[in-house]
Protein backbone atom coordinates (compact mmCIF):
# COMPACT_ATOMS: atom_id res chain seq x y z
CA UNK A 1 0.00 0.00 0.00
CA UNK A 2 1.31 3.39 -0.60
CA UNK A 3 0.53 6.53 1.28
CA UNK A 4 1.16 10.08 0.03
CA UNK A 5 2.11 11.72 2.94
CA UNK A 6 3.47 15.26 1.23
CA UNK A 7 3.57 17.18 -1.74
CA UNK A 8 5.68 19.96 -2.82
CA UNK A 9 5.24 21.11 -6.06
CA UNK A 10 4.71 17.65 -8.29
CA UNK A 11 7.47 16.26 -6.39
CA UNK A 12 5.78 13.34 -4.04
CA UNK A 13 6.61 12.22 -0.52
CA UNK A 14 5.42 8.74 0.42
CA UNK A 15 5.43 5.51 2.24
CA UNK A 16 5.36 2.27 0.20
CA UNK A 17 4.00 -0.68 2.40
CA UNK A 18 5.08 -4.31 1.35
CA UNK A 19 5.30 -7.57 2.61
CA UNK A 20 8.71 -7.39 3.18
CA UNK A 21 9.16 -4.06 4.98
CA UNK A 22 8.13 -0.79 4.24
CA UNK A 23 9.89 1.53 2.17
CA UNK A 24 9.79 5.34 2.60
CA UNK A 25 9.71 7.37 -0.76
CA UNK A 26 11.72 8.53 -2.70
CA UNK A 27 13.91 5.48 -3.21
CA UNK A 28 16.72 4.07 -4.82
CA UNK A 29 17.02 0.48 -5.37
CA UNK A 30 20.27 -1.06 -5.47
CA UNK A 31 21.42 -3.13 -7.91
CA UNK A 32 22.13 -6.75 -7.34
CA UNK A 33 21.73 -8.57 -10.74
CA UNK A 34 22.90 -12.00 -9.94
CA UNK A 35 21.07 -11.81 -6.10
CA UNK A 36 24.53 -10.02 -5.60
CA UNK A 37 26.10 -6.05 -5.63
CA UNK A 38 28.63 -6.04 -8.05
CA UNK A 39 32.20 -5.17 -6.19
CA UNK A 40 32.22 -7.86 -3.63
CA UNK A 41 28.74 -5.98 -1.39
CA UNK A 42 26.73 -9.00 0.49
CA UNK A 43 23.14 -8.05 1.77
CA UNK A 44 24.35 -7.89 4.91
CA UNK A 45 26.60 -4.40 4.29
CA UNK A 46 24.03 -3.21 2.34
CA UNK A 47 22.16 -2.69 5.52
CA UNK A 48 24.91 -0.90 7.31
CA UNK A 49 24.71 1.10 3.88
CA UNK A 50 20.85 2.16 4.22
CA UNK A 51 19.34 0.29 1.16
CA UNK A 52 15.73 -0.30 1.65
CA UNK A 53 15.15 -2.12 -1.86
CA UNK A 54 17.19 -4.36 -3.70
CA UNK A 55 16.67 -4.80 -7.35
CA UNK A 56 17.49 -8.28 -8.79
CA UNK A 57 17.69 -9.36 -12.66
CA UNK A 58 14.54 -12.13 -13.46
CA UNK A 59 16.39 -13.53 -16.61
CA UNK A 60 19.91 -13.88 -15.39
CA UNK A 61 18.64 -15.77 -12.08
CA UNK A 62 16.72 -18.14 -14.63
CA UNK A 63 19.46 -18.48 -16.59
CA UNK A 64 21.96 -19.33 -13.46
CA UNK A 65 21.22 -20.45 -11.02
CA UNK A 66 17.94 -21.53 -12.42
CA UNK A 67 14.70 -19.89 -10.34
CA UNK A 68 13.12 -23.25 -9.67
CA UNK A 69 16.49 -24.25 -7.42
CA UNK A 70 15.86 -20.66 -5.71
CA UNK A 71 12.60 -22.14 -4.86
CA UNK A 72 13.69 -25.25 -3.82
CA UNK A 73 16.35 -23.36 -1.60
CA UNK A 74 13.47 -21.05 0.26
CA UNK A 75 13.16 -18.27 -2.20
CA UNK A 76 15.59 -15.25 -2.91
CA UNK A 77 15.16 -13.49 0.22
CA UNK A 78 16.51 -16.58 1.67
CA UNK A 79 18.68 -17.29 -0.64
CA UNK A 80 20.42 -14.36 -0.65
CA UNK A 81 20.07 -13.75 3.22
CA UNK A 82 18.03 -10.07 2.47
CA UNK A 83 15.20 -9.88 4.25
CA UNK A 84 13.80 -6.15 2.85
CA UNK A 85 11.76 -5.47 -0.28
CA UNK A 86 13.36 -7.46 -3.30
CA UNK A 87 12.15 -5.54 -7.11
CA UNK A 88 12.53 -8.26 -9.83
CA UNK A 89 12.45 -6.82 -13.34
CA UNK A 90 10.86 -9.19 -16.13
CA UNK A 91 13.86 -9.63 -18.14
CA UNK A 92 12.40 -7.72 -20.91
CA UNK A 93 14.85 -5.44 -21.53
CA UNK A 94 17.88 -8.22 -21.39
CA UNK A 95 15.86 -10.26 -23.82
CA UNK A 96 15.56 -6.83 -25.84
CA UNK A 97 19.11 -5.91 -25.34
CA UNK A 98 21.24 -9.09 -24.82
CA UNK A 99 20.07 -11.40 -27.51
CA UNK A 100 21.57 -11.00 -30.71
CA UNK A 101 19.02 -13.19 -32.29
CA UNK A 102 15.57 -12.92 -31.19
CA UNK A 103 12.11 -13.57 -32.49
CA UNK A 104 9.00 -11.63 -31.28
CA UNK A 105 5.19 -13.22 -31.41
CA UNK A 106 2.07 -12.28 -29.93
CA UNK A 107 2.71 -15.08 -27.67
CA UNK A 108 6.47 -13.94 -26.07
CA UNK A 109 9.72 -13.97 -27.36
CA UNK A 110 12.36 -16.65 -28.91
CA UNK A 111 15.96 -15.96 -27.92
CA UNK A 112 19.45 -17.20 -27.22
CA UNK A 113 20.95 -17.47 -23.87
CA UNK A 114 23.73 -15.06 -23.79
CA UNK A 115 25.46 -17.43 -21.35
CA UNK A 116 25.81 -20.93 -23.55
CA UNK A 117 23.42 -19.83 -26.77
CA UNK A 118 20.89 -22.28 -25.48
CA UNK A 119 17.20 -21.26 -27.19
CA UNK A 120 15.15 -19.75 -24.39
CA UNK A 121 11.19 -18.29 -24.79
CA UNK A 122 9.88 -15.80 -22.76
CA UNK A 123 6.53 -14.70 -22.41
CA UNK A 124 4.19 -13.02 -20.09
CA UNK A 125 3.12 -16.00 -18.01
CA UNK A 126 6.76 -17.69 -18.15
CA UNK A 127 7.95 -14.27 -16.51
CA UNK A 128 5.74 -14.28 -14.25
CA UNK A 129 6.20 -17.69 -12.80
CA UNK A 130 10.04 -17.03 -12.52
CA UNK A 131 9.31 -14.18 -10.30
CA UNK A 132 7.29 -16.39 -8.73
CA UNK A 133 9.27 -18.62 -7.70
CA UNK A 134 11.77 -16.22 -7.06
CA UNK A 135 9.03 -14.65 -4.17
CA UNK A 136 10.25 -11.22 -4.53
CA UNK A 137 8.42 -8.23 -3.12
CA UNK A 138 7.35 -6.46 -6.60
CA UNK A 139 7.09 -8.05 -9.84
CA UNK A 140 7.83 -6.31 -13.45
CA UNK A 141 5.46 -6.96 -16.01
CA UNK A 142 7.45 -8.20 -18.91
CA UNK A 143 6.95 -5.32 -21.83
CA UNK A 144 8.17 -4.78 -25.25
CA UNK A 145 11.14 -2.73 -25.14
CA UNK A 146 11.50 -0.91 -28.29
CA UNK A 147 15.08 0.21 -29.77
CA UNK A 148 14.88 4.47 -28.88
CA UNK A 149 14.45 6.20 -31.66
CA UNK A 150 11.35 3.50 -33.30
CA UNK A 151 9.62 4.67 -35.86
CA UNK A 152 5.88 5.83 -34.48
CA UNK A 153 4.34 2.99 -36.21
CA UNK A 154 6.44 0.49 -34.18
CA UNK A 155 6.42 2.11 -31.41
CA UNK A 156 2.18 2.35 -31.20
CA UNK A 157 2.00 -0.94 -32.26
CA UNK A 158 4.53 -2.26 -29.66
CA UNK A 159 2.50 -0.55 -26.78
CA UNK A 160 -0.41 -2.10 -27.89
CA UNK A 161 1.50 -5.17 -27.54
CA UNK A 162 2.80 -3.83 -24.15
CA UNK A 163 -1.01 -3.50 -22.53
CA UNK A 164 -2.08 -7.07 -24.15
CA UNK A 165 1.13 -8.70 -22.23
CA UNK A 166 -0.16 -6.68 -19.03
CA UNK A 167 -3.16 -8.12 -19.03
CA UNK A 168 -1.68 -11.84 -19.08
CA UNK A 169 0.87 -10.53 -16.29
CA UNK A 170 -2.39 -9.54 -13.91
CA UNK A 171 -3.83 -12.48 -14.70
CA UNK A 172 -0.91 -15.03 -14.35
CA UNK A 173 -0.05 -13.74 -11.38
CA UNK A 174 -3.36 -13.71 -9.67
CA UNK A 175 -3.64 -17.04 -10.46
CA UNK A 176 0.18 -17.81 -8.91
CA UNK A 177 -1.17 -16.17 -5.75
CA UNK A 178 -3.75 -18.48 -5.32
CA UNK A 179 -1.36 -21.52 -5.14
CA UNK A 180 -0.90 -23.18 -2.06
CA UNK A 181 2.66 -23.53 -2.31
CA UNK A 182 3.51 -19.94 -3.60
CA UNK A 183 6.15 -18.53 -1.66
CA UNK A 184 4.86 -15.16 -1.98
CA UNK A 185 1.39 -15.16 -2.07
CA UNK A 186 1.50 -11.17 -1.60
CA UNK A 187 3.40 -10.45 -4.56
CA UNK A 188 2.94 -7.26 -6.22
CA UNK A 189 2.89 -5.89 -10.17
CA UNK A 190 3.79 -3.35 -11.45
CA UNK A 191 2.89 -2.11 -15.04
CA UNK A 192 5.48 -0.39 -17.64
CA UNK A 193 4.47 2.84 -19.59
CA UNK A 194 5.87 2.59 -23.34
CA UNK A 195 5.61 4.57 -26.21
CA UNK A 196 9.31 6.08 -26.95
CA UNK A 197 9.98 9.34 -27.34
CA UNK A 198 6.26 10.23 -28.60
CA UNK A 199 4.34 12.10 -25.65
CA UNK A 200 0.92 11.27 -27.06
CA UNK A 201 1.46 7.64 -27.49
CA UNK A 202 3.26 7.78 -24.01
CA UNK A 203 0.33 9.42 -22.40
CA UNK A 204 -2.66 7.43 -24.65
CA UNK A 205 -0.40 4.08 -22.86
CA UNK A 206 -0.59 5.01 -19.22
CA UNK A 207 -3.99 6.63 -19.51
CA UNK A 208 -4.73 2.61 -21.22
CA UNK A 209 -2.79 0.90 -18.44
CA UNK A 210 -3.70 2.87 -15.37
CA UNK A 211 -7.16 1.43 -15.61
CA UNK A 212 -5.86 -2.36 -14.97
CA UNK A 213 -5.65 -0.94 -11.48
CA UNK A 214 -1.99 -2.67 -10.38
CA UNK A 215 0.44 -2.19 -7.36
CA UNK A 216 2.68 0.21 -8.80
CA UNK A 217 3.90 1.77 -12.33
CA UNK A 218 6.85 2.53 -14.17
CA UNK A 219 8.01 4.25 -16.54
CA UNK A 220 10.16 2.10 -18.88
CA UNK A 221 12.52 2.38 -22.32
CA UNK A 222 14.08 5.98 -21.22
CA UNK A 223 17.95 6.67 -20.00
CA UNK A 224 19.33 4.81 -23.14
CA UNK A 225 20.81 7.33 -24.70
CA UNK A 226 17.97 10.03 -25.59
CA UNK A 227 19.01 13.83 -23.86
CA UNK A 228 17.98 14.46 -20.38
CA UNK A 229 15.97 16.84 -21.78
CA UNK A 230 13.94 14.58 -23.93
CA UNK A 231 13.28 11.90 -21.03
CA UNK A 232 12.45 14.76 -18.18
CA UNK A 233 9.56 16.02 -20.83
CA UNK A 234 8.11 12.48 -21.12
CA UNK A 235 8.03 12.15 -17.35
CA UNK A 236 6.40 15.83 -17.12
CA UNK A 237 3.71 14.43 -19.96
CA UNK A 238 3.14 11.30 -18.60
CA UNK A 239 2.97 12.27 -14.78
CA UNK A 240 -0.39 13.42 -14.40
CA UNK A 241 -2.15 10.39 -15.95
CA UNK A 242 0.14 8.13 -13.28
CA UNK A 243 -2.56 7.02 -10.51
CA UNK A 244 -1.54 9.57 -7.69
CA UNK A 245 -1.89 6.66 -4.98
CA UNK A 246 0.23 3.73 -6.43
CA UNK A 247 3.86 4.19 -6.52
CA UNK A 248 5.82 5.70 -9.27
CA UNK A 249 9.22 4.00 -11.04
CA UNK A 250 11.53 5.49 -13.33
CA UNK A 251 13.81 2.63 -14.63
CA UNK A 252 17.32 2.83 -15.21
CA UNK A 253 17.86 6.50 -13.77
CA UNK A 254 20.34 7.73 -13.29
CA UNK A 255 23.10 10.18 -11.84
CA UNK A 256 22.20 12.44 -8.47
CA UNK A 257 21.05 15.17 -11.18
CA UNK A 258 18.41 13.42 -13.08
CA UNK A 259 17.49 11.40 -9.67
CA UNK A 260 16.65 15.09 -8.22
CA UNK A 261 15.22 16.52 -11.44
CA UNK A 262 13.12 13.17 -11.55
CA UNK A 263 11.55 13.89 -7.90
CA UNK A 264 11.00 17.40 -8.92
CA UNK A 265 8.23 15.40 -11.58
CA UNK A 266 6.88 13.33 -9.09
CA UNK A 267 8.82 9.92 -9.61
CA UNK A 268 9.01 7.41 -6.56
CA UNK A 269 11.66 4.75 -7.31
CA UNK A 270 14.40 4.44 -8.95
CA UNK A 271 17.11 2.02 -9.86
CA UNK A 272 20.75 2.26 -12.09
CA UNK A 273 24.06 0.13 -12.22
CA UNK A 274 25.51 3.46 -12.38
CA UNK A 275 26.63 4.03 -8.42
CA UNK A 276 28.12 0.81 -8.24
CA UNK A 277 30.05 0.33 -12.18
CA UNK A 278 31.40 4.21 -11.65
CA UNK A 279 32.53 2.96 -8.58
CA UNK A 280 34.39 0.04 -9.68
CA UNK A 281 36.48 2.56 -12.34
CA UNK A 282 37.10 4.81 -9.60
CA UNK A 283 34.73 7.68 -10.14
CA UNK A 284 33.08 8.56 -7.05
CA UNK A 285 30.53 10.81 -5.72
CA UNK A 286 30.43 13.31 -3.48
CA UNK A 287 28.31 16.16 -1.81
CA UNK A 288 31.08 18.61 -3.81
CA UNK A 289 30.68 16.43 -7.37
CA UNK A 290 32.09 13.25 -9.23
CA UNK A 291 36.00 12.63 -8.06
CA UNK A 292 38.32 10.60 -9.71
CA UNK A 293 40.31 8.92 -7.26
CA UNK A 294 42.97 7.77 -9.71
CA UNK A 295 44.30 11.41 -10.27
CA UNK A 296 48.12 11.84 -9.36
CA UNK A 297 46.95 14.53 -6.88
CA UNK A 298 45.27 11.97 -4.41
CA UNK A 299 48.64 10.60 -3.93
CA UNK A 300 49.38 11.78 -0.67
CA UNK A 301 46.36 13.04 0.29
CA UNK A 302 45.18 11.55 3.71
CA UNK A 303 41.63 13.20 3.74
CA UNK A 304 38.61 10.80 3.12
CA UNK A 305 36.70 10.84 0.11
CA UNK A 306 34.46 13.40 0.90
CA UNK A 307 34.46 14.98 4.34
CA UNK A 308 30.86 15.33 4.34
CA UNK A 309 29.76 11.74 4.26
CA UNK A 310 29.64 8.77 6.91
CA UNK A 311 30.12 5.60 4.87
CA UNK A 312 32.62 3.17 6.43
CA UNK A 313 35.35 3.87 3.70
CA UNK A 314 35.26 7.40 4.55
CA UNK A 315 35.47 6.76 8.10
CA UNK A 316 38.53 4.31 7.80
CA UNK A 317 40.84 5.25 5.04
CA UNK A 318 42.09 8.06 2.98
CA UNK A 319 42.44 8.81 -0.42
CA UNK A 320 45.70 7.55 -1.13
CA UNK A 321 45.07 4.31 0.27
CA UNK A 322 42.11 4.01 -1.62
CA UNK A 323 43.67 5.48 -4.91
CA UNK A 324 47.01 2.87 -3.94
CA UNK A 325 44.30 -0.12 -3.75
CA UNK A 326 43.05 1.07 -7.97
CA UNK A 327 46.61 1.17 -8.80
CA UNK A 328 47.19 -2.13 -7.21
CA UNK A 329 44.69 -3.80 -8.71
CA UNK A 330 43.55 -4.91 -5.48
CA UNK A 331 39.84 -6.20 -5.43
CA UNK A 332 39.61 -4.10 -1.97
CA UNK A 333 39.60 -0.94 -4.12
CA UNK A 334 36.20 -1.99 -5.65
CA UNK A 335 34.55 -3.02 -2.31
CA UNK A 336 35.28 0.08 -0.58
CA UNK A 337 34.65 2.20 -3.53
CA UNK A 338 31.38 0.89 -4.15
CA UNK A 339 30.16 0.90 -0.77
CA UNK A 340 31.08 4.50 -1.05
CA UNK A 341 28.99 5.25 -3.67
CA UNK A 342 25.96 3.38 -2.45
CA UNK A 343 26.19 5.21 0.63
CA UNK A 344 26.24 8.02 -1.13
CA UNK A 345 22.87 7.56 -3.39
CA UNK A 346 21.10 6.19 0.02
CA UNK A 347 22.05 9.35 1.43
CA UNK A 348 21.33 11.42 -1.34
CA UNK A 349 17.50 10.02 -1.41
CA UNK A 350 17.37 10.26 2.73
CA UNK A 351 18.45 14.10 2.28
CA UNK A 352 15.85 14.46 -0.48
CA UNK A 353 13.07 13.00 1.48
CA UNK A 354 14.08 15.24 4.73
CA UNK A 355 14.17 18.45 1.98
CA UNK A 356 10.51 17.45 1.17
CA UNK A 357 9.70 16.56 4.92
CA UNK A 358 10.68 20.47 5.66
CA UNK A 359 9.18 22.47 2.40
CA UNK A 360 12.86 22.70 1.47
CA UNK A 361 13.34 20.67 -1.79
CA UNK A 362 13.31 23.56 -4.55
CA UNK A 363 16.32 24.89 -2.46
CA UNK A 364 17.60 21.44 -2.40
CA UNK A 365 17.50 21.17 -5.90
CA UNK A 366 19.10 24.61 -6.90
CA UNK A 367 21.88 23.59 -4.85
CA UNK A 368 22.61 20.40 -6.19
CA UNK A 369 21.05 19.82 -9.63
CA UNK A 370 24.13 20.45 -11.21
CA UNK A 371 26.89 20.31 -8.74
CA UNK A 372 26.36 16.78 -7.97
CA UNK A 373 26.85 15.60 -11.88
CA UNK A 374 30.17 18.16 -12.22
CA UNK A 375 33.42 16.35 -12.34
CA UNK A 376 35.57 18.12 -9.82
Amino acid sequence: MYTLLKNEGTARRGRFETVHGTVETPAFMNVGTSAAIKGGISSYDLVDLKCQVELCNTYHLHVRPGDELIKRLGGLHKFMGWERPILTDSGGFQVFSLAQLRKISEEGVTFSSHVDGKRIFMSPEISMQIQSNLGSTIAMAFDECVENPSTREYSSRSCARTTRWLIRCKEEMARLNSLPDTINPHQLLFGINQGCVYDDLRVEHMKEIAKLDLDGYAIGGLAVGEPAEEMYRIISAVEPHMPKDKPRYLMGVGTPGNIIEAVSRGVDLFDCVMPSRNARHGHLNTWSGIRNIMNAKYAEDLSPIDPECGCPTCKRHSRAYLRHLFKANELLAMRLAVMHNLYFYNTLMERIREALDNGTFKAFHDKYVELLDTRI
